[in-house]
């Protein structure tokens, strides 16, 4: 994608592409980190951009968790077992230890959140174009 159409939908700049994690992605992300472990910090925070459609990979964090802050643009985030949850700027998830799950952007927007993570990322398998095609964002948020 050409770069004058990259779209910064949060407060952030969508940074780099995030070639670092391509593979584990459907479609083009952006990296723009904000704060990097050093001696005195251990928790790296990450402003994550999503192109539409772009999504990671199931995926569980081991010994911690995820914090994703929703910053722009409306995206997806669904737990293993459970309905996927539409998501737009403001709303907070909390990926816990353990647990399976993925996230990334509609069909039809971009969508940027800050991931504060901690522990290790065990990568799993794609979110199929099968099933993420069945996903509708009109449906209004559950709240």
């Amino acid at each position: 994608m050409a770069e004058d159409n990259i779209e910064q939908p949060g407060v952030f700049a969508t940074g780099s592409m995030n070639d670092a994690y391509a593979q584990y992605f459907i479609g083009q992300s952006y990296n723009n980190s904000l704060v990097t472990p050093s001696d005195d910090v251990s928790v790296p925070v990450a402003n994550v951009t999503f192109e539409p459609g772009c999504r990671n990979n199931w995926h569980i964090h081991h010994h911690g968790s995820q914090i994703l802050l929703v910053t722009g643009g409306q995206g997806w985030y669904q737990e293993e077992g459970k309905p996927a949850q539409l998501l737009n700027p403001g709303d907070v998830v909390i990926a816990h230890d353990g647990v399976k799950h993925w996230h990334g952007a509609t069909k039809d927007s971009w969508f940027s959140h800050l991931a504060i993570t901690t522990g290790d990322a065990e990568w799993l398998e794609q979110v199929t174009d099968e099933f993420y095609d069945t996903l509708d964002s009109t449906v209004p948020k559950e709240g």
